[in-house]
Order: structure tokens, then C-alpha cells, then sequence
């Protein structure tokens, strides 16, 4: 199995082979309200360590694992949630988002959120143990209190699995 690259990264369009179909992977665009500038870069660029592309005063495009996330200033709309469902045991803020990584990723990612005294939401574990879909995942909070979850599958091919 072998990753084709249509583009150079971080806006490729990665391809990969499942079950003998391909499947062609591309970039989302997210556009999320922060409200402040200088926190939301020092969260998501500094923290998380996403490349910053372009910018203006009340907006900033980062590079979230190859994904375009855009934070805009809305200092009346704080996040927060709307509400939250109950996944094994933990109460998942809705809505949230993130990028599946890798387990080596993941697990790097959340010793440096750990290390860093960041207040996890839902601690970094792994949910499904022994089941189909079993997973690694922990959410967090960015400093406008908008919900992210990252998780890693040992098997990215259960990331649809029912």
C-alpha cells in the first residue's frame, strides 16, 4: 500500500487504497469564532503547533494537520456548548471538531497538551477497547472555548466502521 500525492502538502489530496477502492482524502475548510486574536494564535499556532498562512485583523488561516482552520474575531460569541451526548461513559460536548492523527501523533500530541496543564474535557484514553472502532481520544477547549477532539485509530481502517 503506497500514498500517492496529487499536490504537494499541506493541500494534498492524499490517496490511499481500502478494501481494494480507492478513496481519495482532501482537505476541510472550518471557519470557527475566537474571541481574541493573539490567544487563538498562541493556542492553535504556538500549542498545537499549526503553520499560520494568511491573515487580517480579525482573521487568521491555519494549517491544522493539512486542513484549513480559520478563526474569526466574534467577540460576542464566545463558543461554549450547545449541548453534549453521551459516548461511553463521557459526556461529548456538542458541536466539537478535530483531525484523526496517527497513534504515534496522537500520543505525542497529548503528552505535549498534558505537559503544557491543559484542562482536558475528556481526559486522553481509549474508548471502544476491544471493540470494533476502538480508539484513542481526549477533548480540549481552545481559549474561546470552542470544543476539539483529536483521536487515532490503531486500525484507520475502523474510522467508518459500524
Amino acid at each position: 500500500m503506497r500514498a500517492v500525492f496529487d499536490v504537494k502538502p499541506p493541500l494534498a489530496c492524499i490517496i490511499r487504497f481500502r478494501h481494494s477502492a480507492r478513496m481519495i482524502l482532501r482537505p476541510f475548510h472550518l471557519a470557527i469564532p475566537v474571541y481574541d486574536i493573539p490567544a487563538a494564535r498562541a493556542f492553535y499556532g504556538g500549542l498545537l503547533g499549526c503553520p499560520e498562512g494568511r491573515s487580517a485583523e480579525t482573521w487568521v488561516d491555519f494549517d491544522l494537520y493539512g486542513h484549513q482552520l480559520v478563526v474569526h474575531l466574534a467577540p460576542a460569541g464566545k463558543g461554549g456548548d450547545v449541548a453534549a451526548n453521551p459516548v461511553d461513559g463521557h459526556d461529548v460536548p456538542v458541536p466539537h471538531f478535530g483531525v484523526v492523527l496517527a497513534m504515534n501523533d496522537w500520543q505525542a500530541l497529548a503528552a505535549r497538551l498534558t505537559a503544557a496543564g491543559v484542562v482536558f474535557g475528556i481526559a486522553p484514553y481509549v474508548r471502544f477497547k476491544g471493540e470494533v472502532g476502538e480508539q484513542a481520544t481526549m477533548f480540549f477547549r481552545d481559549p474561546s472555548g470552542n470544543a476539539l477532539e483529536f483521536k487515532a485509530f490503531a486500525d484507520l481502517g475502523q474510522l467508518f466502521a459500524r
